[in-house]
């Protein structure tokens, strides 16, 4: 049975960071693109990095180059993104996906 489940984020000050976690089950994990996906409110999914987790190549959405930072651990079967220098218009819920699966998603709240 697959699972992605998410952790992390909550309030964060604009400027501020904090790091996502979503650990994996289930399938193979070590040659899998993995995605994260967010949804802000009232709008539609964004696509916002993925990483190729054989090698660790990583691609970013624009708005994030730079603050954002995805990365895997194989040992532990867990996908990461860093986010620094967070803005209010990063609030979202963020999801963890691997086609066709998606984690129940983690809101991050960018507010002062």
């Amino acid at each position: 049975q697959v699972q992605l489940v998410e952790s992390g984020g909550g309030l964060v000050q604009p400027g501020g960071s904090t790091r996502l976690s979503c650990a994996t089950n289930g399938f193979v994990f070590n040659t899998k693109w993995m995605y994260w996906v967010r949804q802000a409110p009232g709008k539609g999914l964004e696509w916002v990095s993925s990483i190729w987790t054989g090698d660790g190549s990583a691609y970013y959405l624009d708005s994030v180059k730079g603050r954002f930072t995805i990365s895997r651990d194989i040992d532990k079967n867990t996908l990461y993104l860093e986010m620094d220098s967070l803005k209010s218009e990063d609030t979202a819920v963020y999801y963890c996906a691997t086609i066709p699966f998606w984690g129940q998603g983690t809101q991050v709240t960018v507010s002062s």
